[in-house]
């Protein structure tokens, strides 16, 4: 099978890390790997924060109601969109920003690393928070937080198409 599509589905999302640190170079390759997400109209509206201070990683996952994992994690990536930035952009910065999100956790599969996606966007309790502690801009929206290190647990792929998921032609 493909290596690209053994990637995809061996990807699973990790809660527990190792205390290894990430290597720059595997994060660097992790960002530039969001960054050949597809946008509309290649509107490019992500922006990305890198997180690896102790401090900042806890107050995160403190103010995240699913975040636990985050005061043990060594990285998070936090993507943030755009809607200011052009008229593509404040309609469609969610999708461009959930592909770039999506090639980070897949980047991080590839590279040996776990990860797991916490959504943001649709708490607003959550996004006021963690724009607090991170000093984002107030027209700036956060789509979610990536935790992501070396994994401390290991966990077995998908089970294929579910039944009842899959429609051809109409519903």
């Amino acid at each position: 099978m493909n290596e690209t599509i053994q990637n995809i589905l061996a990807r699973r999302s990790i809660r527990r890390f190792q205390e290894k640190q990430v290597e720059r170079e595997k994060v660097k390759l992790i960002v530039e790997c969001a960054f050949a997400a597809p946008s509309a109209g290649n509107s490019r509206p992500a922006h990305f924060i890198i997180v690896e201070d102790k401090k900042v990683l806890r107050s995160l996952g403190e103010a995240h109601p699913f975040g636990k994992m985050l005061k043990a994690c060594p990285l998070a990536i936090v993507v943030c969109g755009d809607p200011t930035q052009s008229d593509l952009a404040s309609l469609y910065w969610e999708e461009d920003c959930s592909a770039a999100m999506e090639n980070i956790l897949l980047a991080s599969q590839a590279l040996g690393l776990g990860s797991v996606w916490l959504g943001v966007q649709h708490n607003p309790q959550v996004e006021f928070a963690v724009k607090e502690i991170l000093s984002v801009p107030s027209h700036i929206k956060v789509l979610g937080i990536a935790a992501i290190g070396y994994p401390a647990e290991k966990k077995d792929p998908h089970e294929g198409i579910l039944d009842g998921k899959v429609h051809l032609n109409k519903w």
